[in-house]
């Protein structure tokens, strides 16, 4: 049993919508110093499940220029997605890769470390039995140039073999 307790923890602590908006609870000081004194500096991650959820249904019934319009109006309301997913991603030491064609992108999981041949595996097992090359760009390249061929064109777009160690993004 000692090694669930060895293991990272991201600690998520679901307070209501008004304190967390707010950005005030009064047991907030309280629940992070004890997990202090018991842990190992874990990351506690303050959220509220119900501004989240009502996050999720403005955009699916109004769709997401309405979530444009609420955030422009309500700046400091942020959610609280984008660091839970990136510190549960860090927490399990995976990262993302993306793959691109001319109708569709797609991210996929891996484990921080893994091979190109692998990683190709987690596309489709044909592919690391076949895994030859592949090209690789980054992601901060490609919004930064614009495009694929933007890329290309600034020599950025480079091609690895079997020992290459893919990159998170």
């Amino acid at each position: 049993h000692l090694l669930l307790t060895a293991k990272t923890q991201v600690i998520l602590v679901n307070l209501s919508k008004r304190d967390y908006l707010r950005k005030k609870n009064r047991w907030l000081p309280r629940i992070n110093e004890w997990v202090q004194e018991r842990g190992n500096g874990e990351t506690i991650i303050p959220f509220s499940v119900e501004f989240e959820s009502e996050m999720v249904d403005l955009e699916q019934n109004d769709g997401p220029e309405a979530v444009v319009a609420y955030r422009e109006a309500n700046p400091t309301h942020k959610t609280a997605m984008p660091r839970i997913l990136r510190t549960g991603y860090s927490a399990l030491n995976m990262i993302a890769f993306f793959t691109c064609g001319a109708d569709e992108v797609r991210a996929w999981s891996i484990r921080q470390g893994t091979l190109a041949p692998q990683a190709a595996g987690t596309i489709h097992t044909d592919f690391e039995r076949g895994f030859i090359k592949a090209e690789v760009q980054s992601y901060a390249d490609l919004r930064e140039l614009g495009s694929e061929e933007a890329v290309r064109k600034a020599g950025k777009l480079r091609q690895q073999g079997k020992r290459y160690e893919v990159n998170d993004g």
